[in-house]
C-alpha cells in the first residue's frame, strides 16, 4: 500500500474560544475539486480518538461550505474535541488502468484539534493535519523522481511496470515531472493562503514512511524550486 503524504500546521495561539474562528478560516483555504466541490463528510470527536464520534454526518448528498461546517458543529467548541472533514481536491495523477496522465479528484481529509483532546495530541499531529494523499503525487511514482534519478527505477508491483514502460517514452516524462511540480505548487498555494488567515508557529510536510521523510521533503524543495 503506497505511503500517504501529511500537512501538519501548529498556531501560534489557540485558545478554546478562537478554535472555530481559526477551524473556520482554515476551511475557507480549501479549493476544492471542479468536480467535486463541498466537505462531504463530518465528524466530531470529543476526550480522545478510542471514544466513539459525539456528531457524525455524511455530507455527500448535500456538501456544506466552510460556514455551514462551522455552524453544524458550533456546539461542540470545547478544547478537548476534533473536528474531522472530508472533501476532494484536484491532483494530476497516472491512470495505470488507461495507462495515461490526467487530473483528477483526490480524497482529502482535515482535522482540526483542541488543545486538551487526546492528551494534547496537536502537539505531535498539530493542531491542523491533512491527509494530502499519496505520497507520488508530490515525489513521484515508483521513486522515478526521487533524488536517487541517477539509479534506474525498479517495478515491484504490475502497476509500477505499466507506469515505468509509460515513462520510458521522453515526451511521457516530462509531462510527469511538469505534473508533479503542479501538484506540489498546489500544496505550496494552499499554505500560502493558510498563512495569511491563520498565525502560524510552524508547518510541517510529511509522510507516513519514515524511510521517506527525507526524501519527500528534499523532492519538494527541490520541485517547488522548479528544478
Amino acid at each position: 500500500m503506497p505511503d500517504l503524504s501529511y500537512l501538519s500546521v501548529w498556531c501560534a495561539d489557540f485558545p478554546e474560544d478562537r478554535i472555530l474562528d481559526r477551524f473556520g478560516v482554515f476551511l475557507s483555504t480549501v479549493h476544492f475539486s471542479a468536480k467535486r466541490s463541498g466537505f462531504t463528510h463530518l465528524t466530531v470527536r470529543a476526550v480522545d480518538a478510542s471514544e466513539s464520534p459525539v456528531y457524525e454526518q455524511d455530507l455527500r448528498s448535500t456538501p456544506l461550505d466552510a460556514a455551514s461546517v462551522i455552524e453544524e458543529v458550533r456546539e461542540f467548541a470545547h478544547s478537548d474535541c476534533s473536528f474531522e472533514v472530508r472533501a476532494y481536491w484536484d491532483l494530476a495523477s497516472f491512470d495505470s488502468a488507461k495507462a495515461k496522465l490526467g487530473t483528477e479528484p483526490q480524497p482529502l481529509e482535515i482535522s482540526c484539534f483542541g488543545e486538551d483532546y487526546d492528551g494534547g495530541a496537536w502537539r505531535t499531529n498539530g493542531h491542523f493535519q491533512v491527509n494530502l494523499g499519496y505520497e507520488h503525487f508530490f515525489t513521484g511514482h515508483a521513486g522515478l523522481l526521487g533524488i536517487r534519478r541517477d539509479q534506474p527505477a525498479a517495478a515491484e508491483t504490475e502497476e509500477e511496470a505499466r507506469f515505468l514502460e509509460t515513462m520510458a517514452w521522453p515526451e511521457n516524462l516530462e509531462r510527469y515531472q511538469k505534473e508533479t511540480r503542479s501538484n506540489i505548487a498546489r500544496v505550496f498555494d494552499w499554505v500560502r493562503r493558510i498563512q495569511k488567515g491563520v498565525p502560524i508557529a510552524r508547518v510541517q510536510l510529511w509522510s507516513e514512511g519514515e524511510e521517506k521523510i527525507n526524501e519527500l521533503r528534499s523532492t519538494i524543495r527541490r520541485r517547488g524550486r522548479g528544478s
